[in-house]
């Protein structure tokens, strides 16, 4: 819910439409039954922007079958049929899905602790088992569309069956259904990882390398050096410190700060010296290790620790994507240490700071979300109470609306989520704060307080851009490839023009006529050469297209490579001191003066824009 307050109640709209959408996915079981019933049923929840099933199918799902699916939907649809709860014993259940052979839901019961499971009927024999709740009949189902297919391991694991996965999505209505479809069909357009390498930024898999990691090419380790290099000033003028820390590290010092008994499956570990390290996941606990490097005071305090960290998580394969999921990534990993009467204004410089720097970005929509405590935790109830009161208190501080996420936070303490929403309003996951009271506990953190006794410090874990690799993903969909001038690894292109062709050498007499030269192209290249040089000394980017082809081919080009700048550079400029002006989009801007020029670059990029 989009509150000021604390209620876990989520709004009705939301709760409806992911209502609707686990029972479109039913109906589309349904309909996979009619015309397949030896297919075996797995799962099928509602998820953002849709919903999907899992099916177990000898055969793979085509794009026809899903066209008779709809077909059938369309049908079930029709009859309005409706959803009838039905509680059974969980005994009861196991026997009834044996007699139906559906495996996947005899695996999910004995996964159910409850004696008691519901199961809802639709049509005459169509049954699944589910806790509910649905809406009323199959008629309430307006605008639907199945998407694709994709592979999916039962349980996520890939030693378990391979299953066909069906997208689909669902609306309350044609309108909304067709919007969100015009703008998948954007996404498309948007894909990081096709625009990433047309762009030259990245590729990602290397057979030789393995999956997973990330290698920049040259224009795209600019544009990380770029945003990193302003997460650097903006860090050090906010009182951060740089630290750099190791990237492996004994197991045991996991063990103490618990992420080898949350994570051990997601970490890379390896023998060194008959011990294990661990390639670090996080980076939190080499912060806490200069933290406790030597005796601090409470005068010392805050002490906000930051590093570009490069993580690594053992990611299984069926769930790498481009940027927005890979192996090896770089984190804007911060630890703040302070008193707790400094927690309440460090947790709002962060929120203050994560707003400014998306801005800059061009992201101007973010959500907030609050998380508490989950199941699997540590920490006492008291310290949990604690954390999650000084969030909600900066939140509601600060006249911030916020949803409230249940038993969804950090194993050692609540969070705040910050997402940015993108050109299509996604949603990307990027900044967190977590506080806790946990780490410092388990690592012995100490501060000399002002009568000379040892507090505990509290801690405060945060990332105001997250994976630089998903950020930068996003950043690319966002604008489309179209970076802001301030962001563009290529900011100017210089095209100087061709002169015209050296005469045909003539015969006069039997004796061959020199060529003559016009002169024209060792000016141009001559002027050329000193505008990238004013240009390089004003810190502005810039690459020379000199290659023998045409204005218009290589104007063309400067435009598939989405260039803000192009300079087209021939005899009149250069005898003029001008610059012919092409801006990305907007096509010819005229002539102009080179230095008029640099200072509009100048004043565009010192303004991020």
């Amino acid at each position: 819910m989009r509150v000021a307050g604390s209620s876990p109640v989520l709004p009705t709209i939301i709760m409806d439409l992911n209502i609707l959408r686990h029972s479109c996915s039913h109906i589309m079981a349904q309909a996979v039954k009619g015309l397949w019933p030896e297919v075996k049923l797995a799962i099928g929840p509602a998820i953002e922007d849709g919903f999907y099933y899992d099916f177990d199918k000898q055969e793979p799902f085509t794009g026809e079958d899903l066209a008779k699916i709809e077909a059938e939907m369309l049908k079930i649809i029709a009859q309005d049929k409706p959803f009838i709860r039905q509680e059974l014993s969980k005994a009861g259940a196991i026997k009834l899905f044996q007699g139906l052979k559906e495996p996947y839901k005899l695996d999910l019961l004995q996964g159910i602790a409850d004696e008691q499971v519901s199961v809802y009927k639709t049509g005459e024999g169509f049954l699944d088992l589910c806790r509910g709740p649905h809406i009323k009949s199959t008629g309430e189902i307006k605008a639907f569309k199945l998407l694709s297919v994709a592979g999916a391991y039962w349980h996520g694991l890939e030693t378990n069956p391979m299953l066909q996965r069906i997208y689909g999505t669902c609306f309350e209505s044609k309108k909304e259904l067709d919007e969100h479809l015009k703008n998948l069909d954007e996404a498309k357009l948007r894909d990081h990882r096709k625009l990433g390498t047309s762009l030259g930024f990245f590729d990602i898999y290397h057979e030789e390398a393995g999956a997973g990691l990330v290698f920049y090419h040259p224009k795209g380790a600019l544009l990380r050096a770029i945003i990193e290099d302003y997460e650097k000033k903006e860090h050090l003028k906010r009182g951060y410190e740089m630290v750099i820390t190791p990237h492996i590290m004994q197991a045991g010092l996991w063990k103490t700060s618990g992420h080898y008994d949350y994570y051990k499956d997601s970490m890379f570990t390896l023998n060194v010296d008959e011990q294990e390290y661990v390639l670090k996941p996080m980076n939190c606990p080499g912060h806490i290790l200069i933290y406790k490097s030597k005796t601090r005071s409470y005068k010392d305090l805050p002490i906000r620790y930051f590093e570009l960290g490069t993580v690594y998580r053992r990611e299984k394969a069926g769930v790498l994507h481009g940027l927005l999921r890979v192996r090896g990534f770089t984190q804007d990993d911060a630890h703040i240490f302070c008193l707790p009467e400094q927690l309440s204004g460090e947790i709002k410089e962060i929120i203050d700071f994560v707003f400014e720097t998306m801005k800059v970005f061009g992201f101007d929509t973010l959500g907030i979300e609050l998380s508490t405590r989950p199941e699997k935790s540590i920490g006492s109830d008291e310290d949990w109470q604690s954390a999650t009161a000084a969030l909600e208190a900066a939140l509601k501080e600060k006249g911030l609306k916020y949803d409230l996420r249940a038993q969804e936070g950090a194993f050692y303490g609540p969070k705040i989520d910050i997402k940015l929403k993108d050109a299509l309003k996604r949603s990307w996951q990027c900044a967190t704060i977590q506080c806790d009271f946990a780490l410092p506990k388990r690592f012995n953190l100490a501060y000399i307080d002002e009568t000379g006794k040892e507090k505990q410090p509290i801690m405060l874990h945060r990332v105001l851009l997250g994976s630089l690799e998903r950020f930068i993903g996003a950043l690319i969909e966002h604008y489309k490839g179209e970076l802001p001038l301030w962001l563009a690894p290529t900011q100017v292109l210089l095209i100087p023009i061709h002169p015209v062709r050296d005469r045909t050498p003539k015969v006069s007499d039997g004796c061959p006529r020199q060529p003559v030269s016009n002169g024209v192209k060792d000016t141009v290249g001559a002027y050329a050469q000193e505008v990238k040089e004013k240009l390089l000394q004003n810190n502005i980017r810039v690459d020379i297209d000199s290659r023998n082809e045409t204005l218009d081919k290589r104007i063309r080009n400067a435009e598939i490579n989405k260039i803000p700048y192009c300079l087209i550079l021939g005899g009149r400029e250069a005898k003029q001191q001008q610059v012919s002006v092409r801006k990305k989009g907007s096509g010819d801007q005229g002539a102009v003066v080179l230095e008029e020029f640099m200072g509009i670059l100048i004043n565009q990029i010192q303004e991020h824009k």
